[in-house]
């Protein structure tokens, strides 16, 4: 299977990053990809206020991208915001649509990044509901930047079926960060002995690193046991890439960590 990883730069205007999509993705169909991945925040980027550019999945914004996926033949999958269907006013669904022949699904990112001085928790709205869709007979798992950090999703991803795992990203500059967000992918793709897809936004330079987690570029994609297969430096760039599906199914079964890990019971409070 050839997929392919849009490490794009996001702006602030939906319209001019849908146009990105419509790019990337002609190039991704022509190189041969049945599946392009974009970064979290393709819609826009992460710094300004979110809720002015929510839409719903039915909205022009999805619209535009269910349109190239059926002009360009392949299965799209990018990250955008919604309005949050709970209160507190105003707050979002970080969310991923995935749209192509047969899919039209999306995931709301799990996880919220609460973490290293930012509380993503205050304008956006949880999800709850592990997604795994259909890709040419392939099932792949979706999830969202800080969800990395949580193995029990990748792992949950896993015992539904999915044989690839994508990770859509807006990553944080800091010291060590992107070393973090490798090392991560590739511990993913060795507990769930699965291939992972990393896709994040590239870097937007020093002024726009500050306002927050806007990329640090780094997408790669890792094997069932772990090695790095394709990745991109710092800049806008499309990565194409093979992945090897029968190999992954034997790394799986030989390791056999899916069948043989033991699931403990949830220790109870004595308090």
């Amino acid at each position: 299977m050839r997929i392919a990883l849009a490490q794009i730069r996001s702006g602030t205007d939906p319209a001019a990053n849908l146009e990105l999509v419509d790019r990337y993705a002609a190039e991704a169909a022509e190189a041969g990809a049945r599946l392009v991945l974009f970064p979290e925040a393709t819609m826009c980027r992460f710094g300004v206020p979110l809720g002015p550019v929510a839409e719903p999945l039915d909205g022009r914004w999805a619209d535009g991208v269910r349109r190239i996926a059926a002009r360009t033949g392949i299965t799209v999958v990018a990250g955008m915001f919604r309005p949050a269907d709970e209160a507190p006013a105003g707050r979002v669904t970080n969310t991923l649509l995935a749209v192509g022949a047969g899919v039209d699904a999306h995931y709301d990112k799990i996880h919220l990044y609460d973490a290293f001085g930012f509380t993503e928790s205050a304008t956006v709205a949880p999800g709850s509901q592990p997604t795994v869709i259909d890709v040419d007979g392939v099932g792949v798992g979706l999830t969202l930047c800080y969800d990395i950090r949580f193995p029990e999703l990748y792992l949950e991803l896993a015992d539904r079926g999915a044989q690839l795992i994508t990770v859509h990203a807006s990553w944080g500059t800091g010291p060590g960060k992107l070393d973090q967000w490798t090392l991560l992918a590739r511990a993913r793709a060795i507990d769930t002995t699965g291939i992972v897809a990393a896709v994040g936004q590239a870097y937007p330079g020093n002024e726009i690193a500050a306002l927050g987690p806007t990329g640090v570029g780094g997408s790669l994609v890792a094997s069932a046991t772990g090695e790095i297969i394709a990745a991109a430096e710092a800049d806008p760039q499309l990565v194409v890439t093979d992945i090897d599906l029968a190999a992954a199914a034997k790394a799986r079964d030989a390791i056999a960590v899916l069948v043989n890990r033991v699931r403990f019971a949830k220790a109870q409070s004595t308090a």
